[in-house]
């Protein structure tokens, strides 16, 4: 009875903590996947998700096969890639990819399986996590391709704009400054700003907005965005993370989204490649930028583009 795509959906489950996030990452429509699992919770006659929490959670029996998904879908996707190797004449199309931003997973990941949907022998992976300078993984040979946010005149290195997208700031409903249209840097002032645990200058809300307004205020980090998010809901600071990462919870007012500054702080994401391969690399480009579109709200063409 358990099957490949019922270990996929629980994963998808556990690391959005949102049944519409973890639906389009496997590729369903949320009552397609509601539907999965709840006829996977009548099989065994216990639930495996928590629904009373937001985020949602996974029970200890959802933790269970949680555990199982993190065993086998690895090496279930090592076998397919080999076996694809030992069928094809030709090595099969190897992409490593860095990232520099923690929310980045949230489209990154449909994206990579859309690619694979369609080039079932490419073989994808992500290279050590969140890394503040992933372009010197470019130059070293050790990444194929690197998402960043900010392009640097690196000799060698090509950029391709990805989509372009607003950062607001998250409080919890109630927060005495809800009522304001939009925050300003002064806002900021008194306030505890939590952040992932990433340098100052990999954080536009300081680079931009902060900094050159002289206000400094006390700071907290977190890992994961879900923490962010419990975090700003408990009220124990504001944060400042694309709209695309807390859609979610803006939705359902476990958290409010302000613009920064009367026009808002927007930022663009970037595809960054070595020069000589980046016509090799239009393909997974393209798929990267039409799942972006098709998976996260509020994002737009980059300027100049579309």
């Amino acid at each position: 009875m358990i099957e490949l795509r019922h270990l996929r959906m629980v994963q998808a489950l556990a690391e959005t903590g949102s049944v519409s996030a973890a639906a389009a990452r496997v590729h369903l429509t949320q009552s397609a996947l509601s539907h999965q699992l709840g006829a996977l919770e009548r099989y065994f006659g216990i639930p495996l998700l928590d629904r009373s929490r937001r985020p949602l959670r996974l029970t200890p029996a959802g933790e269970r096969l949680l555990l199982a998904a993190r065993r086998v879908l690895p090496e279930v996707e090592a076998a397919r890639a080999e076996l694809l190797r030992q069928g094809s004449d030709q090595a099969p199309e190897s992409l490593r990819i860095a990232v520099e931003c923690h929310s980045c997973f949230d489209w990154l990941m449909p994206a990579m399986d859309a690619y694979r949907a369609e080039r079932p022998e490419a073989e994808l992976d992500l290279v050590g996590g969140f890394l503040p300078e992933p372009v010197d993984l470019l130059l070293e040979g050790r990444a194929d391709l690197a998402v960043v946010s900010q392009p640097e005149d690196r000799p060698g290195i090509s950029y391709l704009p990805l989509f372009r997208y607003e950062i607001v700031a998250l409080l919890a409903p109630g927060h005495p400054l809800a009522d304001r249209a939009f925050l300003t840097a002064a806002d900021f002032a008194g306030q505890t700003l939590i952040s992932y645990p990433v340098p100052d200058q990999a954080l536009d809300v300081v680079q931009r907005v902060l900094r050159p307004a002289g206000v400094v205020p006390e700071r907290r980090t977190a890992e994961l965005t879900v923490a962010i998010l419990q975090l700003v809901a408990s009220r124990r600071g504001l944060a400042a993370l694309p709209r695309w990462a807390a859609q979610t919870q803006i939705e359902r007012g476990y958290v409010l989204a302000r613009s920064i500054g009367q026009e808002g702080l927007w930022s663009t994401l970037y595809a960054a490649m070595r020069t000589e391969e980046a016509d090799a690399r239009g393909s997974f480009v393209s798929t990267l930028r039409r799942t972006a579109f098709t998976t996260l709200q509020g994002i737009e063409q980059p300027v100049g583009e579309g």
